[in-house]
């Protein structure tokens, strides 16, 4: 397609870390119509304040996420860190709060370093390494310890370390474990034992216990029989006599049981409750439990008296999805961060005592009154093998007439969900090109039991990829969505995932958006970062067996390009450390041998995604302008 006569001043240049082949032009009237869609912003909990009735905060104000500081609900949000890289959260020294800890890394290579912020004079002091990859790891109850892990000692292994923040030199190996997947959970009351998780897949996870004076380990939760259980949150009780974990044994389900560490004995405490337990804080008096429940996508909140089990009566929320749970040293304000599909990510607080919820951030939107913004609708559908998938429909307004155009967006993980969350940049297409989005849970989606989250790894790979044919099945059913104007993207697996569609289905789409996402499952899992290597090979099939290796050079969409009819859009971060470059360069080169056009935006600054503004924003350009030169014309 020739490019459009354009005078070159009116027209938006990527800046010097994108490179972009194919793309057409981009008229600068094209960034004023979307610019509005642009300047969302969002805030998270990051910690209170031990003392004083105050929090950290992560939000943007100019290109990426740093830390501020808010003394008040709906008070300034103070900039503390200004850096070009987005900073990873923060947490108070949990005593006196004289400083705090935060974690940066470069370019999006995700090997984060951990950094103390003297709140006095501003200093930071570098407290890891400055190669490895660190988590930023959790404090110790009397605030002179923190546990983190660091792939420092073999760059393959997540061995755990104790460093006390306030004396950098203090740094040292606690313990030296074997895989990527072990990270610590908790300390307990006494600060004598550390809870570890060990990850080996996402429906196989154990929890060890670590003696901080000797670093002598010890299974806590070893196999039952043949099922694997995976262990999600945890916490020691305040007594220390047992813990608060999420679990899915005899269950298909995640959930909340407290462990007694001397019998073993587990008593559930949310028999009623016929969805995923995910996150869960304990008040700092051990009196109360708060937790959130993953039903059907939705956040819901409770909160029960670990004495007696009785749960409180809770004033209603926004209905939403809900993270970052914290207690307060004063044990009754419990903070949050909240988000729905009418408004970004804020930060609240919940007084359990006397049942006020007071806001403490209220991002911008543009200008944009987002109360119009279309609510998601639960859909269902019937796959190959006559399984229901679920998924989510936004549509657009009503004053679009006729069929509306399909955008198929899929998560990546493959674990993982697609919550109904504040869509930001991509409400446009609703608003402004009346196309509607369609968000599916394939099978090996989490939220939905063990055996669906199964149900796609190893040599079933491609029946995540049948659902999406019998989706296009679906939406030729539905009178108000065109079916000959599908586009297919997604991000990281759900790249694999646009791709693979573009392989299977190419004739019954119209377009796809390939973002990070995997080509070759040999040559991913040959050069993904080492560290998270085998568990990776868990979920895809170890490519070192000759069979499996077969079996994922055959549908890998690299090895059937020849089958992309449409075109085609990849993007990728060159720091990637999760699916490299090499991924992208590959389906890139092997697809521009055919007819078929393929645009690309590679960033030199980024890594698994984007997170800098100015690259999001020329992005968010180039796939507006994919969608009307493919989808819409």
């Amino acid at each position: 397609m020739s490019s459009p006569a354009i005078p070159t001043a009116d027209i938006i240049a990527p800046n010097e870390h994108l490179a972009a082949e194919n793309i057409l032009p981009i008229p600068a009237t094209l960034a004023d119509r979307v610019r509005r869609y642009t300047e969302f912003r969002s805030a998270g909990l990051a910690s209170w304040h031990p003392t004083r009735r105050e929090m950290l905060v992560s939000t943007r104000f100019a290109d990426t996420a740093q830390v501020h500081w808010v003394k008040f609900p709906l008070g300034a949000r103070y900039q503390l860190t200004f850096y070009p890289e987005r900073v990873g959260g923060a947490t108070f020294q949990p005593t006196d709060g004289n400083y705090f800890v935060f974690g940066k890394d470069v370019g999006g290579n995700e090997f984060r370093q951990n950094f103390r912020y003297d709140l006095d004079s501003g200093e930071v002091t570098l407290l890891t390494d400055g190669t490895s990859r660190n988590s930023r790891g959790i404090w110790s109850n009397a605030g002179t310890q923190m546990v983190y892990t660091s792939t420092r000692r073999t760059k393959a292994d997540n061995d755990l370390y104790l460093i006390d923040p306030a004396k950098p030199e203090s740094d040292r190996l606690f313990a030296e474990v074997e895989g990527g997947g072990w990270f610590p959970v908790d300390w307990s009351a006494d600060d004598s034992q550390i809870l570890v998780a060990q990850y080996i897949s996402i429906t196989e996870i154990y929890l060890w216990l670590f003696d901080v004076a000797s670093g002598k380990r010890m299974l806590l939760t070893p196999a039952e029989g043949e099922e694997t259980i995976a262990y999600g949150a945890a916490q020691f009780s305040k007594d220390g006599k047992g813990l608060y974990v999420v679990c899915d044994r005899q269950s298909e389900f995640l959930r909340l049981f407290y462990l007694d560490l001397a019998t073993r004995e587990y008593t559930l405490l949310t028999d009623d409750i016929p969805w995923d337990i995910e996150g869960l804080e304990l008040s700092p008096d051990g009196r109360l439990l708060a937790f959130t429940a993953n039903e059907n996508g939705m956040s819901v909140l409770y909160v029960l008296e670990t004495s007696t089990g009785n749960r409180f009566n809770l004033p209603p929320l926004p209905i939403g999805l809900i993270f970052s749970l914290a207690w307060h040293n004063n044990n009754q304000d419990l903070g949050f961060t909240l988000t729905s599909a009418r408004a970004s990510s804020d930060v609240y607080s919940l007084n359990v005592t006397t049942g006020t919820v007071e806001r403490w951030t209220e991002s911008e939107t543009g200008g944009i009154n987002t109360a119009t913004f279309s609510e998601p609708e639960l859909v269902e559908w019937q796959s190959f093998d006559d399984r229901p998938i679920t998924g989510f429909l936004y549509r657009p307004p009503a004053s679009f007439a006729g069929k509306r155009p399909v955008i198929i967006n899929i998560h990546g993980g493959p674990e993982g969900q697609f919550r109904p969350y504040f869509l930001a940049r991509s409400n446009f297409y609703l608003n402004e090109l009346g196309v509607a989005l369609l968000y599916p849970n394939v099978r090996g989606s989490s939220g939905y039991g063990k055996t669906f989250l199964k149900l796609d790894n190893g040599y079933l790979r491609e029946d995540s990829v049948k659902d999406i044919g019998a989706l296009l099945d679906w939406i030729t059913t539905q009178p108000d969505l065109d079916s000959d104007r599908i586009l297919v993207t997604g991000g990281s697996y759900g790249g694999y995932m646009s791709l693979a569609v573009a392989t299977m289905y190419g004739d019954r789409i119209r377009a796809s958006i390939d973002i990070v996402g995997i080509s070759n499952f040999v040559t991913f899992l040959e050069n993904t970062e080492s560290y998270r290597r085998d568990l990776r090979r868990v979920e895809y099939g170890d490519e070192r067996d000759p069979e499996m290796r077969q079996f994922l050079l055959k549908i890998s969409p690299i090895n059937n390009a020849k089958s992309i009819q449409k075109s085609l859009f990849v993007v990728h971060g060159a720091n990637d450390p999760r699916v490299p470059l090499g991924e992208a360069e590959q389906i890139i080169a092997t697809v521009r041998n055919s007819d078929v056009p393929v645009w690309s935006l590679v960033a030199d600054n980024e890594g698994h995604g984007f997170s800098k503004k100015p690259n999001i924003d020329f992005l968010f350009y180039a796939t507006v302008q994919f969608v009307e030169t493919f989808l819409l014309e």
